[in-house]
Order: C-alpha cells, then structure tokens, then sequence
C-alpha cells in the first residue's frame, strides 16, 4: 500500500478559498473571509493547515489558536467530513498543543458541543480535562459547550508527552496510509 504525503503549515492570505471551502463543508459558514483575514493578520493568532498534495480536496484541515497572555485558546479543529476518523484531527490538535508550548504557553483550553462525543474523546485523550460549561453557548441551537482545559504545557513532562503523542499520531496516520512531511 502507498502512502499519501500530508503537509502541515501555517496558513496564509493565498489559502482563503481553500479555508472558506473547509469552512463550509465543516460549519456551513461560521467565519467570513474578513474573519480568517483578520484571524491571519493578527501576531497572536496561529492557523495551521493539513493538506495533502494528491488529494482533490485542496485543505483538508485546520486548526487555529489565539495565544491571549499565557494560554492558547483553541477556536478552530476541523477535518473535511469526508477525512474523518482516519487521525487527521489528532495529527491537528498535536500540531497546535506542540506549536503552544513552543510559543511558552502554559495551557490550552476550548469551548466544545455537549453532544459532540467523537472531538470531546479526542480532546480526552490528549489529557484535556472538563473545567465548566456555558450554557446556551451555540446560537444555532442553544445547546451547552463544555469548557475543556489542558495544563503544565511548559512542564519538562510535557516534552516526553508530546513525544509520545507525535508516535501515537503517526502510527494512527499509517493506519489509513498517511505519512506527515515537513
């Protein structure tokens, strides 16, 4: 079996089309393209982007953080519906927690559906922890989102973490013949 390359990087002002692509597919339209402009331009936003070269879908994920004082306030995980459960989404989130910690952030934390078991797993396993709720959060249903934290991102522990991490997702990824390049 022959491995698809994945590239993972920041995304910039010339990947707009393809994000607002994601974007629908993946929120019907949460953010304009004013919003990722703005999302771009701003030095405490970080847009990280997965695609793979050979794939007729141009971008199939992004994540995107905003580093306010001393934490990465995770806004954006979102993998194309037709790439799910394939450790896309994991690769994502390993790439925004390591980008976090090498930008001297001490935690992480995101805003989650109540009803979206598949991403609160997925945040579970990379140890994040349920910290509250906001009720009525959603506006196109008024359903809860759960508060998820993640700390100690500057703990020498969250080296060796992150590590593990890295094994996990890439074994994950050649599961359904993926491979990450830099």
């Amino acid at each position: 079996m022959i491995s698809s390359d994945l590239q993972l990087r920041s995304l910039t002002t010339n990947d707009l089309s393809a994000i607002l692509e994601l974007d629908q597919a993946c929120f019907g339209g949460l953010w304009t393209m004013d919003g990722y402009q703005r999302e771009l331009d701003s030095p405490n936003s970080e847009l990280l982007g997965l695609f793979a070269p050979l794939s007729s879908i141009q971008l199939l994920g992004m994540g995107c953080f905003w580093s306010i004082v001393d934490e990465a306030h995770i806004t954006i995980l979102a993998i194309h519906p037709q790439y799910h459960r394939q450790g896309l989404g994991q690769a994502l989130l390993y790439a925004l927690l390591k980008t976090a910690g090498d930008r001297g952030l001490e935690r992480a934390t995101l805003e989650v559906r109540a009803s979206n078991l598949a991403a609160i797993s997925l945040y579970q396993k990379f140890g994040f922890k349920t910290a509250g709720l906001r009720r009525r959060y959603y506006k196109d249903n008024g359903e809860d989102a759960l508060i998820l934290w993640l700390s100690e991102l500057q703990h020498p522990k969250f080296q060796t973490t992150l590590d593990n991490w890295h094994t996990t997702v890439s074994k994950q990824l050649n599961q359904f013949s993926w491979q990450l390049i830099n």
